[in-house]
């Protein structure tokens, strides 16, 4: 798995439970996404010039353990699937101390022409390096 977060919980994430809010997991599980996304050549320049995206479809997390103020983070990315449209991956946090997993997130995501707002076809160099990063996998 490729590293795509590094941080900290905060003492202002956290919930009147005293633990990091589940809205924190999603925005550092999508922090990741974008470092993922740019490995495969979707990057800032590439979605400005081609006038292209990623729109979220579907995300499913499965939470394991809590954060708490002070706790050291680091997500962890796979992508699992390649398709036409769609890119389906998966993050995994962990606490570093610890080596404890927090949280797993799955998402599907689709290739936007953002002016048409619709999903379109993966280009080819994006799909060759989506290939060659689950090569690299196993």
């Amino acid at each position: 798995m490729i590293e795509t977060y590094r941080g900290i919980v905060y003492p202002s994430q956290l919930d009147h439970m005293g633990h990091m809010n589940v809205q924190w997991y999603t925005s550092k599980f999508d922090e990741g996404t974008w470092h993922l996304f740019s490995l495969l050549g979707i990057t800032n320049e590439y979605i400005k010039s081609q006038n292209r995206g990623m729109a979220a479809l579907e995300q499913n997390i499965k939470y394991s353990a809590e954060g708490f103020a002070g706790d050291l983070l680091v997500v962890r990315s796979q992508l699992l699937e390649v398709n036409s449209k769609t890119l389906k991956f998966q993050h995994i946090m962990y606490n570093t101390e610890t080596e404890k997993e927090m949280a797993r997130s799955t998402l599907v995501a689709a290739h936007l022409d953002r002016v048409a707002r619709r999903a379109c076809e993966i280009p080819p160099q994006i799909v060759n390096q989506c290939n060659a990063m689950m090569a690299r996998q196993g």
